[in-house]
This record gives structure tokens, sequence and C-alpha cells, in this order.
């Protein structure tokens, strides 16, 4: 059966009948653990991507069909990715495992009448045709028991496809993604297996035996009272910075950081503090600021097999109180994104998982407002994915959830670098960070002193 569906642009999408891809030869039937990593609450939802890829005239014309050729080039790779194609089940103390049936993950097959061209920036995070894209099969969106990737293919009228996918985070984070995304490509280009080989042993990442915290973890800590706003009606808004904007926030910023602060840490600073003021919140209400640090970063001395795909990050947290976060220069900030990321070590991720261990996997603490979580998405490799008709357009993280913004790259061009934050926030809030923004990118290099109005 195929469903018609009308979109405000005009165009109309023909949706197939959603079918399971399996794995195209027998694969082992067990169960696997997940690392303690994984089996965090904090990490049971799932993630919408979504990439764009132009029309290649040069794959021959009975090669030239994307859907028939990622499907068999999906169902080739779960051969060696076959934990993605089993369910999840809850066993004792909380803990996840993959049960290995074989029986599929989601396949959505779907045509288009419209262009790359015609889309525009509409493809870019918070992409309005998410739902057209990426069909939420009834019933598919569960933690337990559901398929842990949900795929849609749509060709479009230009030639041109978009490729949106949901992942399961408990199975893996972007790069995780990516490495099983690269198989499909290469497969889908005529190699017979993975260049990189998949490795599970997940049991690298559990906790320590006995576990012991031994770091401080904001990001856990249930005695700060969140922010609970009275309305829950929010808003997605992506906002850009290029490199006049990067330019204008350094320029804020004294010399000794200036020069010394990365691209990802001056966005953040600016983000968290005209995110703070536009929610106008009680002075003395803690905030908090969580980064999304890769353990296997060059600093962190955590040393996994080369195929390993299971999550390898932990989300150090910050705290100030909003008053002080609102009324400081911009560096306080900076200052404070860099501590989030310094505190980022083998010790703080054996902790993090220790601390779930022996706390019986608690769920993260920052679930109001007054929260805030950022990922930086731009260096994962996702622009990278080839299935044959070259690197896609525009490929990403397809919106914000909730407290989390996924930092990406408003397109492929290496020479057109700019950075996307998707953010989510009530109305009037949303309004005020745009104030808040303009103000913040001037080319004013005296900072403007803010205060926070509220209703207490």
């Amino acid at each position: 059966m195929t469903v018609l569906l009308s979109c405000p642009l005009g165009f109309q999408v023909n949706r197939c009948e959603p079918r399971l891809i399996t794995p195209a030869k027998p694969t082992p039937y067990e169960t696997k653990l997940l690392s303690d990593i994984d089996n965090q609450q904090g990490l049971r939802f799932h993630v919408p991507f979504i990439m764009s890829y132009k029309n290649n005239p040069s794959i021959s014309s009975k090669q030239n069909d994307p859907v028939e050729m990622i499907i068999d080039a999906l169902s080739r790779a779960l051969e060696f990715y076959y934990p993605l194609a089993g369910r999840l089940r809850e066993v004792q103390n909380k803990k996840l495992v993959v049960d290995c049936t074989g029986e599929g993950f989601l396949f959505v097959e779907a045509n288009a009448k419209i262009t790359l061209d015609e889309l525009g920036d509409a493809i870019l995070p918070p992409c309005p045709f998410l739902d057209e894209f990426l069909f939420n099969v009834p019933g598919s969106d569960g933690i337990l028991g559901s398929p842990l990737l949900l795929i849609q293919v749509t060709r479009l009228s230009c030639g041109g496809f978009i490729f949106a996918l949901r992942l399961n985070h408990t199975m893996c984070d972007t790069f995780g993604l990516v490495q099983f995304l690269k198989a499909v490509g290469e497969i889908a280009q005529g190699k017979d297996a993975p260049s990189s080989p998949p490795v599970w042993e997940r049991q690298l990442l559990n906790a320590r035996e006995p576990p012991i915290i031994s770091c401080t973890h904001h990001e856990f800590d249930d005695t700060i009272d969140p922010l609970c706003l009275k309305s829950s009606a929010t808003i997605q808004r992506s906002f850009c910075f290029g490199p006049n904007e990067i330019k204008a926030l350094k320029d804020h910023l004294p010399p000794h950081l200036s020069t010394c602060s990365s691209t990802f840490e001056v966005i953040t600073a600016c983000v968290w503090k005209c995110r703070t003021i536009s929610l106008e919140m009680n002075p003395k209400q803690i905030v908090r600021l969580s980064c999304t640090v890769n353990a296997l970063g060059k600093h962190n001395n955590v040393f996994l097999p080369p195929g390993y795909y299971g999550n390898t990050f932990a989300y150090p947290a910050v705290v100030s109180t909003a008053e002080r976060l609102c009324n400081s220069p911009l560096g306080y900030a900076v200052e404070l994104v860099k501590k989030s990321k310094a505190k980022m070590s083998e010790d703080y991720l054996r902790s993090m998982a220790d601390f779930a261990e022996i706390r019986g996997r608690p769920p993260l603490a920052m679930k109001g407002m007054s929260d805030f979580i950022v990922s930086d998405n731009t260096r994962t490799g996702l622009g990278g994915i080839d299935f044959g008709w070259g690197k896609p357009v525009y490929a990403g993280v397809a919106k914000s959830i909730d407290l989390i913004s996924f930092y990406v790259r408003k397109t492929n061009k290496e020479e057109k670098y700019e950075i996307l934050v998707p953010l989510c926030l009530p109305l009037s809030s949303m309004e005020r960070f745009q104030q808040e923004f303009k103000k913040m990118i001037s080319l004013d290099k005296v900072e403007m002193s803010s205060y926070i109005c509220n209703s207490y």
C-alpha cells in the first residue's frame, strides 16, 4: 500500500509500507551485554538524522536506484553488524542486553515530487518536513523490544534522494553509527566486507571491581532543583555561526582567552548565556551546562580496539547561579565550558560507570529548563558517508531534543564552514534569545551588561 502525503511546500510524498531489513545471511543467535556506559538511563531515547544527496549521472542506469542499492548494502552490512538487527531487553539491575534474533530493522521506501534545490534550507535543523522524510512507524519508537533503527530513503524528482534515520542511542553514539554507515557505503560500492571490522567487547567499559565514585558528577546531582516552566509549549529554531560571528564573539574576550578558545567553546558560552538570560529565571537559580565529550580524544587516555562501535562519551557538567552567568562577561562562561571539557578523562568515564552501578542506574538529573546539554556533531564523519552518489549536501542530526542541542555543519562544503545550533525554547524566551544573540555578535566590543527580570 502507498500512502499519499501533502506538505506545506506543496509537494507530495508517496510512502510504501514499512518492511524489515534482515541480515543477508544467517547470523549468530545469541545475547550480548551492553556496557555500563550504554546502559545509562540518560541514553534511552532515539536520535533522528537526515542526509541529502544529489543525483549522480555517472551511475549506470541499471544501478541508479538508491533504494534498491541501499537496501542490498544494508542487508549485507548486517551480516557484520548483526546486533543492530536484534531487540533490546532489560535484565537484572536495569541492565540492557541485545538479543541477536536477526529480526531486522525498519525500512521505508518513498518518493517525493520535489527537488533538492526547491527544498533549499528546509532540510536543515529543525527540519520542518522530518515527519515526511522519516515516518514514525506506529509502535516502533520504544526502547525495549523494538527495532533498533528506522531508515527511510525518499527519491526526489531531481534524481537525488533523502536518507533519514532514527537511532536507538543505547546501541551506539554518532561515531559508532558513522562506522556502520561507512560499511554500508563501502558494500554499496562493491566491497564484500567493511574495511574496519566491527568489534563488540562492551565489557571494556563496564564498572570497575569494586566500583568507586572517584569524581564529582553534577549531571546526576538531584539535590539541585531544576526550573520547570508552567507551560510546556516550546518551539525550535537554529542559529548560524560563521567566521564573522565567531570573530565578534572573540572580540568580547580578554586576550588570554580569545587566542586559546576553540570555536566550540565560544559558541557554547554564547548560547548558554543568551539562553539563560532569555528564560528570565530567579537570580539564585542554579544553572547547569553539560558538554558531551568523547572519551577517545587524544588527551583522555581511553584506549579501545579499532572497530568498537558502542557509546564512548560522558557529559561532565558545570554549575553557576543564573545571576552570575548572566551578569558576568562572556569570558566567565567560556572558562566554565573549558572546565566541563577538561573534566573528561579515563577516570571520569570509569567513575561515571561506577556511579551508575552503585546508584542503580539513575536518570540524568538534568531535566529542567535551567539545564542545558550540548553535543558537537560537526566532526563525526557523517558528512563523508558515500553510498555511490558522492558525499551528502547536508548530513547531521535533524533537530534538537528537549534540553539537548546538537551542533551541525550547515553545509558539507569545506570552503564554507558554518555551524548551526538548533535550540528548543518557549516562544517568548526564543524571542528574547534572538535579541540577546544579536547583541552578542554585534561589532561593539564593549560587552553589554545583562540582568535577569523575574517575577519571584
